[in-house]
């Protein structure tokens, strides 16, 4: 126990973000900016940057500070039945807008830019304007009405952030969920446009359907 104590000791980083990040998403960056005068704040995340098929979704929510739905997380931590009990309750306690960008736009400017653009869409929407907007990742929608402030793992740090990942994750799977409907098949409810073994024998077989990424490989032919 002394070595593995004195390694630990000796033991440094330049990523302090891999060491410091909190147990789960808290409230404090939009605490601190209501001090500041910068409120509300919105929290905006997307869903589905890396499937070969569907749209990306962005989801803005602004939380009430005194009605806070109890169990918000990065989305990806939560299972599909606590996501959906989570949903429902962001959307009776919180002002929230959803917007997305297809695959044809995905494919005509690139999905960073897609995605980004479908978040400042989110936001846009909202009934309330927000002062600040908290972004998941390294940037910032161009073209906001207000600051925005890019946070890493913002979805595991930030509770409005967070409840946007819920909010983008669930809708995104329930319209691949019609999209099986609308194009059976290619397995959409089951891995949502995701690259899985099912999904790329099934475009084989069938070839791509309008929802499919041409941009992406292997689906881009160069």
């Amino acid at each position: 126990m002394c070595m593995v104590a004195a390694m630990a000791k000796r033991t440094s980083s330049d990523s302090r973000l891999l060491f410091d990040m909190p147990e789960g998403p808290d409230f404090s960056m939009e605490t601190a900016a209501r001090g500041k005068g910068l409120w509300p704040v919105a929290g905006t995340d997307e869903a589905g940057r890396g499937p070969l098929a569907g749209p990306v979704v962005a989801a803005a929510v602004v939380l009430d500070p005194d009605n806070i739905p109890p169990g918000l997380h990065d989305s990806k931590q939560l299972s599909a039945a606590k996501r959906e009990a989570l949903f429902t309750l962001i959307l009776e306690r919180a002002f929230v807008s959803v917007a997305s960008s297809s695959a044809r736009r995905i494919d005509a400017i690139d999905i960073r830019k897609a995605s980004l653009d479908a978040m400042r869409r989110a936001v846009a929407g909202l009934e309330m304007a927000p002062k600040l907007v908290l972004t998941d990742g390294r940037d910032v929608p161009p073209g906001l009405a207000c600051e925005g402030r890019a946070v890493v793992k913002g979805d595991a740090r930030s509770l409005s952030i967070a409840a946007a990942s819920i909010v983008a994750k669930v809708t995104r799977d329930r319209m691949m969920a019609r999209a099986d409907v609308d194009f059976p098949g290619y397995g959409f409810a089951i891995h949502a446009g995701y690259a899985t073994e099912v999904h790329r024998k099934a475009i084989t077989s069938l070839g791509p359907c309008p929802l499919h990424r041409m941009s992406f490989r292997p689906l881009r032919q160069d």
